[in-house]
């Protein structure tokens, strides 16, 4: 097909506005999608050329998706809540177009605490041996990994706003800080915890599925005025994206993008480490039995952009004091996840939709799904601010 009939075969209401688009991503295996997308070139079928821009931190990508440097990125679901509502930055509408993972992060503390651990049994009697605060890194202030840190924390008795230290640490800076003894513990996504542990230099003690079974992790993000201006070409990036999901779930192909992960221009480290916990074979099932490995398709499954999941980073952002509680987090979310556009697209690349009725019970035994009320839900939690 040529070019020409490509942009209008992917756009019945037209040519698509933009037809090269540069996307962000961080070094981490849950970029699998676009790194596949690329290599693969399936958006030559939608119209669009894509250029891939690694970034060094999730405040990197932030920055230059405000600034207009990138149209589209691998993201943080709850970065792009924080800068919907103006946290830590300048307020800008924001877009979910689609959920790019789920699963796949993990929880990692130092030897010295994991033996601690070990030895006294909890949590919080291993952090009393220390005589000092101890810190703990996660990616982003309003981060995935920030509220997976801290509702496993809660969990374990842990108050993460008075017993430890928490900072901010790129995803790539994560092993060799905890190496030179900086951190107690870390909360990021993979391969940095199999690293981690490859490196001998810390223990993989939670994963964070088991926090949230196949919680959302990654999305693919833009400002709300890229979709306004370019509505053709973004719904031509999420038939894309959907394909390259699609592939990863194909029969070897996760050994493949393993290998592509590891170049240097991706994530640049030991292919061994990004297989082993990227639900290669039977790897990740002998490191972590009955654990929810990593998703990225799942029939369609994993990739629907559900507005209840999004309300649920608002209130963990209420309950750790970042926002002042509100009533409007299921319409909130519902002006920034994409589901009509979502839905064009996966019919064009024949993609089921999921049913909206979903629940899910964390590892706390606290419920939240489609239907649960959101008003009084951060007030439920014993710790919090």
């Amino acid at each position: 097909m040529n070019t020409s009939a490509s942009i209008a075969a992917s756009s019945p209401g037209g040519r698509l506005e933009k037809t090269h688009l540069r996307l962000g991503f961080v070094a981490l295996s849950d970029a699998a999608p676009l790194v596949a997308a690329k290599l693969l070139e399936f958006g030559h079928a939608h119209g669009l050329t894509l250029e891939l821009q690694r970034q060094p931190s999730w405040a990197a990508v932030r920055d230059k998706l405000l600034a207009g440097d990138l149209d589209a990125a691998h993201a943080l679901y709850g970065l792009v809540y924080g800068v919907q509502l103006g946290l830590g930055g300048p307020r800008t509408d924001m877009a979910v177009l689609m959920v790019l993972n789920r699963n796949g992060q993990a929880v990692t503390l130092s030897n010295r605490l994991a033996d601690a651990l070990a030895e006294h049994g909890s949590l919080p009697k291993a952090l009393a041996t220390f005589g000092r605060k101890p810190v703990f890194a996660q990616t982003f202030p309003t981060g995935t990994h920030a509220m997976w840190l801290y509702y496993w924390l809660a969990s374990q008795g842990v108050d993460p706003l008075r017993d430890i230290e928490s900072v901010v640490i790129p995803p790539p800076q994560m092993v060799a800080a905890l190496a030179e003894d900086k951190l107690d513990g870390l909360c990021v996504g993979e391969p940095w915890n199999a690293l981690a542990e490859a490196q001998g230099v810390g223990t993989t003690v939670a994963y964070t599925s088991e926090v949230w079974p196949d919680h959302p992790e990654k999305v693919l993000a833009c400002r709300r005025d890229f979709v306004d201006a370019n509505p053709n070409a973004t719904r031509a990036l999420v038939q894309t994206m959907l394909e390259a999901c699609r592939w990863l779930d194909g029969a070897g192909h996760r050994e493949e993008i393993a290998r592509w992960l590891a170049r240097p221009d991706y994530i640049g480290i030991d292919e061994a480490a990004i297989a082993a916990r990227l639900g290669v074979g039977a790897r990740f099932a002998a490191v972590a039995p009955g654990i929810p490995p990593v998703r990225f398709f799942d029939d369609g499954a994993a990739t629907y952009p559900h507005p209840f999941e999004g309300a649920w980073f608002l209130t963990q952002f209420e309950r750790w004091g970042m926002i002042d509680a509100r009533t409007d987090y299921a319409q909130i979310a519902t002006r920034i996840n994409q589901t009509q556009l979502y839905r064009e697209a996966a019919a064009r690349v024949n993609v089921a939709v999921p049913g909206e009725d979903v629940t899910r019970v964390l590892i706390d035994g606290e419920v939240w799904g489609s239907g649960t009320a959101s008003a009084a839900y951060a007030r439920r939690f014993p710790i919090r601010r």
